[in-house]
């Protein structure tokens, strides 16, 4: 033995320093971990086979190991570092020899490159990746950031601190929109850091604040972290569980847990929005305090106004606080009352199945103790319960197929109980009146007529959809009732919209507003998952830009604006008509609503295709798609690499030694603790990728094997390897920052200065572990 380590503690260090040294060689990451994968179990293999690295692993045929197993304990729960006194014999680090785990590890690397990369069951999801950096790359490079910087300066400037808080404004805006680390903090220290010195504030806090604020990309929605680390967790999870369920004696997780072992990478995206929330306002409160105990280094910046007509404070409270307030509350009031909602009348001709136990308790003796202690003997009780009531009437109602009058029957009750209003029309009437009364607030003296008459419009289709239109009113019907009142909101909103391009703020902010809604709505809300999101966010992202492209060369954009007119009437079309044409018998009405939709994705097409022209002419399009493709072909080629290293990790025992340790601890709090420590140290090293798929694959099934909720666990590490980017001397943030920053900016002011921000990320990470309801709040709400 190496001074007195055991084998396999030696080529876990052989593995770190390779790693390490391969990561300072200058070669590629993605190189260099595949590398240092190839060379050190090379030099393992070597000293194993010169008898120098010695393994003491237990003895499983001495009865004291054989005492343990027969007293109930699993094998993998035995290890010397629970019962250090066990007998030991002394082996290989590799058990067969070196040659049959290089021969193992070549078939394996090719087995989850397919898994992983090429065709597993993650590779969807890992498509979002690809769509997400074309769409942070594309927004970078229309200079959104310009304009949001100069405009939340003009906003926040007059605070303490203005300028600080500005920054970190900017940064959860493109963090929501762009998720581009190293684009963000580029840009803002290209445009805010020069304007933060010269109005006199401190080094440390302009430094500090613009790359702290760069890096919310990686926890805010649509973060990358989150799309990786969320794939990873899934199957991680899913497989720990399993592990577990085997453990207590149960068939399978859904039996042990009584639910399905799953975490989505929407689901985190779902938790991952109030803890990134959170940080950013932890940073703006920081910059703030800052100011008020140090106003000379963080000064009020007067900055001039922002465009479109003046206001009174009474003014401003009364349109942009009060009347929409009241319109929210309207919508909500009337859902709650029934006045609006749901209008669908189809019935299925079968009927459903019926209740099951919230429990199965169809299981063993073993299987039914563990349950009792995870869910308690009062669940099992309900449980037995409600089985026993399904077994008195005969078990678990099938599904039949319903007679024509029962279809009937169930058809007219939905009618009878069906809401006045229809969901979608309030849903048009709420945003609709919300352009009309923020278009108020912003014009105080400006010509009210437009505002009245999208208002009475608004009125007016609520008041034809109440008296005219029936839940079985044909959608051709619906649509000429709706006519009128439609255009009359229709133009009201328009002269609305042209009354909120003069105000700056909304001018800025609404484009990229209205992207991440749609984006981030569809995940949220669960309308779809985060590939197909992300596909919508480039193709938004790419219209957005060449719209930008357009006006700085002159151009009116209308082409941008007629694709998107057409992307919301494919929408509307879509849900309101049944545009099946393989029917027997197709209506009419079908028949033009097809023809209108197929004209609007032509529409579509077309636009898309002449804003790749717009930005291709103007010389943005190459080097998005080439920088797209660096750094998507960078983060598969570390997936690659990774894994090779994972399988040299594994074929010497490093895995299952590191697991080993970490279980025999019985507080699983302190395992996931002292995972967040090496997480931590780590992130002062590598980076995120590197920690995604080299240490987590290791700890995961760990960490993710006891009851601890995986959204929160999996949001935790996304927070710590957030300071990946922030801890010297490797993070890349810092990095970014030194490569713009003046030179009367010194590297030591940007350490300096990230200090307080890496201190606040620790007490963002106690807080999310003193509160956990901060991360499963949104996913508990949304799934109820």
């Amino acid at each position: 033995m190496f001074f007195g380590l055991d084998g396999v503690e030696v080529g876990l260090i052989i593995v770190f320093l390779s790693l390490f040294a391969g990561i300072l060689s200058g070669f590629p990451v993605a190189f260099a971990i595949g590398g240092a994968g190839v060379i050190s179990f090379a030099i393992i293999a070597a000293l194993d086979s010169s008898g120098l690295l010695v393994h003491a692993a237990v003895d499983t045929s001495s009865d004291a190991y054989k005492q343990l197993t027969n007293s109930g304990l699993h094998p993998d729960t035995i290890s010397l570092f629970r019962y250090p006194d066990l007998p030991t014999i002394a082996e290989p680090v590799f058990t067969r020899g070196w040659e049959t785990a290089l021969d193992r590890n070549i078939s394996f690397i090719v087995n989850r490159m397919n898994e992983r990369v090429l065709a597993g069951q993650s590779i969807e999801t890992l498509l979002a990746v690809l769509m997400f950096v074309l769409m942070g790359i594309t927004l970078e490079r229309s200079k959104i950031a310009n304009d949001l910087l100069t405009t939340m300066a003009k906003v926040f400037g007059p605070l303490p601190g203005g300028l600080a808080v500005s920054v970190v404004v900017v940064g959860a805006f493109l963090a929501a929109s762009t998720g581009i680390v190293g684009a963000t903090v580029v840009t803002m220290g290209l445009l805010s850091l020069p304007t933060m010195l010269r109005n006199n504030y401190s080094p440390e806090l302009a430094t500090g604040v613009i790359a702290a604020s760069g890096t919310l990309g990686q926890i805010i929605p649509p973060s990358i972290v989150i799309v990786l680390l969320g794939t990873l967790a899934g199957d991680l999870y899913s497989a720990a569980q399993e592990a577990r369920a085997q453990e207590a004696g149960c068939s399978d997780a859904l039996t042990y847990l009584g639910e399905a072992a799953v975490v989505s990478v929407g689901t985190l995206f779902q938790a991952a929005l109030l803890p990134g929330i959170l940080l950013a306002l932890l940073y703006a409160l920081y910059a703030f305090g800052y100011a008020m105990f140090r106003p000379h280094h963080a000064p009020a910046v007067h900055i001039a106004g922002s465009g479109g007509g003046a206001t009174t404070r009474a003014h401003s409270l009364t349109w942009f606080l009060a009347v929409p307030l009241g319109i929210i509350g309207f919508a909500i009031a009337a859902s709650t009352f029934n006045v609006s909602g749901s209008q669908a009348i189809i019935v299925d001709s079968y009927s459903d199945v019926g209740a099951s136990a919230s429990l199965r308790t169809n299981v063993s003796e073993q299987c039914q103790a563990s349950m009792i202690g995870l869910h308690g003997q009062e669940a099992w009780d309900i449980a037995l319960a409600e089985q026993t009531a399904i077994d008195e009437v005969g078990g678990t109602q099938q599904s039949v197929a319903l007679t024509p009058e029962q279809i009937e029957e169930t058809r007219l009750a939905k009618i009878a109980a069906a809401a006045p209003v229809g969901s979608g029309i309030m849903a048009f009437v709420v945003l609709f009146g919300l352009v009309l009364a923020f278009a108020r607030g912003v014009e105080l003296h400006g010509d009210r007529k437009p505002l009245i008459i999208g208002a009475i419009g608004l009125l007016g289709m609520l008041a034809v959809d109440t008296l005219f239109i029936t839940p079985v009113t044909s959608p051709g019907i619906t649509f000429l009732w709706l006519v009128i009142p439609g255009v009359l909101a229709i133009y009201g909103a328009r002269e609305a919209a042209i009354m909120l391009g003069r105000n700056d703020l909304i001018r800025v902010v609404f484009p990229p507003l209205v992207l991440i809604v749609a984006v981030l709505g569809s995940i949220l809300g669960g309308i779809t998952n985060p590939t197909p999101a992300a596909a919508l966010g480039a193709g938004g992202a790419i219209m957005l830009a060449a719209f930008r492209k357009l006006q700085d060369q002159g151009g009116t954009g209308r082409g941008v604006l007629v694709t998107a007119f057409a992307i919301v009437v494919m929408i509307l079309v879509g849900v309101n008509f049944d545009l099946r044409m393989g029917r027997a018998e197709v209506p009419l009405e079908d028949m033009i609503a097809y023809a209108v939709a197929m004209a609007a994705w032509i529409t579509v097409i077309v636009g898309l295709l002449w804003a790749c022209w717009v930005l291709w002419r103007g010389a943005v399009l190459s080097p998005v798609v080439r920088e797209t493709a660096k750094v998507t072909s960078m983060v598969f080629t570390i997936l690659i690499g990774s894994q090779l290293l994972n399988l040299v990790v594994i074929s010497f025992g490093g895995e299952h030694y590191i697991q080993q340790f970490l279980k025999s601890f019985d507080d699983e709090f302190t395992v996931f603790l002292i995972v967040m420590l090496v997480l931590f140290v780590l992130g002062f090293v590598l980076d995120f990728l590197e920690i995604i798929y080299i240490v987590i694959p290791i700890v995961g099934p760990v960490i993710y094997g006891g009851t601890m909720d995986p959204k929160w666990v999996t949001i935790m590490i996304a927070v710590n390897l957030q300071t990946s980017f922030l801890t010297p001397p490797f993070g890349f943030a810092l990095f970014y920052l030194r490569g713009v920053a003046p030179k009367e900016v010194t590297t030591g002011h940007i350490y300096r200065g990230i200090i307080p921000f890496v201190l606040i990320q620790v007490l963002g990470l106690w807080l999310l572990w003193q509160f956990p309801g901060v991360v499963t709040i949104v996913p508990n709400l949304i799934g109820h």
